[in-house]
């Protein structure tokens, strides 16, 4: 005897469920329909239903935050969402948390009744397969991962895409951080506009200004990005008479004109930064009232060591992609996804991709295994001298013990004048201190001092002592 399998059917528009019933009912299934989250979830939890079709706005709940409860309780029944709001984001949404599939509204009956049969049959596939199929729905997305933190990242990016707020993107190096300012324009207003980045800390200090804001005869990149999306990496790169500029753009007492219209270029402006940014402003080195315009909307990237649960689809994703792009297919094994989650990962997601297309460009074996992997990331560690120093001070006593190397009795070598031998290194100490100092605050002398901690006219005479001559800009 043919088994009947029973769908649950949710969406708060009746006409939908009608058709949808009787679609499903005609196919030989069993149906049941409801118009609210809290109804499907009762079903679901009393273990009903064999698979799941619902709408993702519901009037008691966001359908995003009850089918995480959904998989908690059932986490091998299907589950297929349909939606008509057509973005990206609701596609990457119902993937991380997921779904089996997304389809769009309008839809195909047909489509609809073939989806669901497939749902019904893929509960008795392998996991193999199941994992292979998910890889190549991950590789597609922007970014990928359904750990807790990402989860709340993907809240974050949904509730932005439709502002026009200026968004600062905080993250370690290779956390992904450009990639998701690319989602937030590619599923924003601005989709048809460019997409512009500007890497700071790979542009030379005095190109800076330039590359962003033009020259004579050159458009810089705030124009370029007209219309559309301007992506500044690294901003506590940014030197201090650019940071001043870009102020002044923004604020809008300084006006970057497209030569091509003659307009203002109107530009979304998204910022990312490694560094601490509250650090440099206490040490002068990042504008404060620049800081507050940035940080409109901060988005936290997580580093890939706090959501380790997402490095098996991380690192099949990337073997997939790196076959797309000519490499031998590769698949990787339990053990070796096991070894994986024990790294520490100080070069985050970046890091785990360059490994993965290393092992499958390198090895023949298939699938890769926890030997592997181990090597590669023995071989490949940042190597540290376990000598060097670690604190000012340290660096300081390593630098005095050559003075005393070779001396009689410990003393200064002979040919070194002892006497003076205290004025000598903290002249070598205060000169680039207040050299530096003086350039972060573009040679400001109150402001020196204060960072400092030193009177005004302390400072002057330690400069005049020094014989530096350090220029106002």
């Amino acid at each position: 005897m043919t088994v009947q399998h029973k769908i649950l059917i949710a969406d708060d528009d009746t006409s939908i469920r009608l058709v949808l019933s009787q679609a499903f009912t005609r196919a030989g299934f069993q149906v049941r329909a409801t118009g609210a989250a809290a109804t499907l979830l009762k079903w679901v939890s009393e273990g009903e239903g064999d698979l799941v079709v619902t709408d993702v706005i519901m009037p008691d709940e966001n359908v995003f935050d009850v089918l995480p409860r959904i998989r908690k309780q059932r986490p091998k029944l299907p589950v297929i969402v349909m939606s008509a709001q057509n973005t990206l984001l609701t596609a990457v949404n119902a993937a991380e948390i997921g779904a089996f599939e997304y389809i769009p509204k309008p839809f195909d009956l047909d489509h609809m009744v073939a989806s669901a049969r497939r749902a019904l049959a893929r509960r008795t596939e392998n996991e193999p397969a199941k994992d292979q199929a998910r890889a190549m729905r991950d590789e597609r997305l922007p970014l990928i991962g359904r750990s807790a933190p990402m989860q709340e990242v993907y809240r974050t990016l949904a509730r932005l895409v439709g502002a026009e707020l200026t968004v600062l993107i905080l993250g370690e190096s290779g956390a992904g951080k450009e990639l998701a300012a690319r989602a937030l324009h590619d599923l924003g207003r601005r989709r048809e506009g460019k997409f512009v980045v500007v890497h700071l800390a790979a542009t030379p200090r005095e190109r800076v200004e330039s590359e962003l804001f033009g020259k004579e005869g050159e458009t810089g990149k705030l124009v370029e990005a007209d219309g559309g999306t301007l992506f500044l990496d690294e901003i506590g790169d940014l030197p201090l008479d650019a940071q001043t500029r870009l102020l002044r753009v923004i604020d809008g007492s300084e006006r970057a004109i497209n030569p091509r219209t003659g307009r203002r270029s109107d530009v979304r402006l998204i910022a990312a930064t490694n560094r601490d940014l509250g650090g440099l402003i206490r040490q002068g080195l990042f504008r404060e009232d620049l800081f507050f315009r940035l940080n409109v909307a901060p988005l936290r990237l997580p580093p890939l060591r706090e959501r380790t649960e997402d490095i098996p689809d991380l690192a099949r994703a990337f073997l997939l992609r790196a076959n797309r792009e000519g490499l031998p297919s590769k698949s990787i094994d339990q053990a070796a996804l096991e070894r994986l989650k024990r790294h520490t990962w100080p070069g985050n997601v970046r890091e785990l991709e360059n490994l993965m297309r290393r092992v499958a460009a390198l090895y023949g074996e298939d699938p890769i295994t926890a030997r592997i992997v181990d090597r590669e990331i023995q071989e490949h560690a940042p190597t540290a001298d376990p000598d060097a120093p670690k604190t000012l001070e340290a660096m300081v006593e390593r630098g005095l013990a050559g003075e005393f190397i070779g001396g009689p009795d410990g003393l200064p070598a002979p040919g070194l004048p002892a006497p003076g031998l205290y004025d000598r290194v903290m002249e070598q100490v205060e000169r680039p201190m207040i050299a530096m100092t003086l350039a972060a605050t573009r040679g400001n002398q109150v402001r020196a001092a204060e960072i400092l901690g030193l009177n005004r006219n302390t400072l002057r005479k330690k400069i005049q002592d020094l014989g530096m001559k350090p220029e106002r800009s």
